[in-house]
């Protein structure tokens, strides 16, 4: 007979923030229309309730495809909210990860719980129920902390691209105009991460470099503990 406490016990959820960047570099997040009460056809992010044998990554994972039809993504435990009140439907503790993916190698589709499943402009966001506003916050401020010290952007890029794509792609992350152009490329060429692939074809300007994240090369940096050396190439001062 199994063991049982007196004490309440708090049901446990998965929430997932998952940003996203389109062809004119605007950073945005997955959210989904929620079918049923509480909340009903307010926008949130995706997630939902753990099953008892469930791990906490595969339930996030499963309820991100459920819900908008992504999957195979890398997913990183971003934090925990427990805030008496921050459900109505009781006391719920919910852990909330976040990923970054390239939004054409993900179409998203609304099932399960969703009514609706769209991208929105982090500028632009719709509001949000539960406290889903603060985790996407706290999701947001790390990763443009992170950004500083390790190079987490490259998934949100095409394969093969220019240090002017990489340049916006860290301006728009970190929330800035511009970055110094050439502090910003020698810096992030220092690091030794990038491989040159080739030139654009087909522009009407003059063609630039094409490079590739070496990520064979940035994992041998960190079994050799050059984290100092990658610290300095990313940690650009605004």
């Amino acid at each position: 007979m199994p063991y049982t406490y007196e004490y309440p016990r708090p049901a446990l959820t998965v929430d997932c923030v998952i940003f996203g960047m389109d062809a004119s570099s605007d950073l945005k997040v997955l959210l989904i229309q929620r079918a049923h009460e509480p909340f009903k056809d307010q926008w949130a992010l995706p997630g939902g309730f753990v099953d008892m044998k469930e791990d906490l990554e595969a339930a996030a994972l499963r309820e991100l495809e459920e819900e908008t039809g992504v999957k195979d993504v890398f997913i990183e435990q971003l934090y925990t909210f427990g805030a008496p009140g921050r459900d109505p439907r009781g006391r719920v503790v919910s852990v909330a990860y976040y990923a970054l993916v390239n939004l054409d190698e993900h179409p998203v589709q609304a099932a399960s719980d969703a009514r609706n499943v769209n991208w929105f402009s982090q500028e632009n966001m719709p509001k949000l129920a539960f406290d889903h506003q603060l985790i996407f916050q706290t999701a947001l401020e790390r990763l443009r902390g992170k950004v500083r010290y390790q190079p987490i952007g490259f998934e949100l890029l095409p394969e093969q691209f220019t240090l002017s794509q990489l340049q916006k792609l860290y301006e728009t992350i970190l929330g800035v105009q511009e970055l110094n152009k050439r502090n910003f490329r020698t810096r992030i060429l220092k690091m030794g991460v990038l491989k040159e692939v080739g030139i654009q074809t087909g522009v009407a300007h003059r063609p630039a470099k094409l490079y590739c994240f070496d990520k064979a090369k940035y994992e041998q940096l960190l079994k050799e503990k050059h984290n100092d050396l990658l610290k300095r190439g990313l940690d650009f001062e605004i």
